[in-house]
């Protein structure tokens, strides 16, 4: 980390134990990632009275190359965050998964949605177990009957049903996977 670790304590009492505990959750983020810039973390206890325990809340901010990533962790009802130590311990965890999504990200890792088109059945062999789809730019489509998910059966499959699909490169061409059929405003 090039800056500092910064600890900010709301109705919660600062001890040695807590700051170790919590210096020692943000050093081990630096092994995830060599380039943090810097950490705040923020440890609260709501105040006023409750019928149960103190539930604690951990804001974790890590200040990264063009970003702060925020993890704020609400206890919600969640009994076990009556335990700062778990508190903690949960809060840092969340922001070492944020932590490493980012790092993912920035190494392009991490595959975008693949984009769900619109065909319609052009072709079936079903005693092969294949067919094609016919997209509306006039492009036919390979798929197999693994293909198909959800509800759909390639058995009742006919000639012009409206599916949507997401498009692959197979070994002779493109392929359509992950076929879906259903009334899906395909474009004539």
């Amino acid at each position: 980390m090039k800056l500092p670790l910064q600890i900010s304590w709301r109705n919660v009492e600062a001890t040695e134990a807590l700051e170790n505990a919590i210096r020692e959750k943000a050093e081990k983020l630096d092994t995830f990632y060599d380039k943090i810039m810097g950490c705040r973390v923020v440890v609260e206890a709501p105040h006023g009275h409750h019928r149960k325990g103190k539930q604690y809340k951990v804001r974790v901010d890590i200040t990264v190359p063009g970003e702060e990533l925020v993890v704020n962790k609400d206890p919600g009802r969640d009994e076990t965050h009556e335990d700062l130590y778990v508190a903690i311990r949960d809060a840092f965890d969340a922001a070492r998964r944020r932590l490493q999504d980012y790092v993912r990200q920035r190494r392009g890792q991490v595959k975008g949605h693949e984009i769900q088109r619109h065909a319609r059945v052009l072709r079936l062999f079903p005693a092969q177990g294949y067919g094609f789809l016919q997209t509306p730019d006039g492009r036919e489509i390979y798929f197999h009957r693994n293909a198909l998910g959800g509800h759909a059966s390639f058995d009742y499959l006919d000639v012009g049903t409206e599916v949507l699909y997401e498009e692959e490169e197979g070994k002779e061409g493109p392929q359509a996977v992950r076929v879906t059929v259903g009334k899906h405003h395909a474009p004539a």
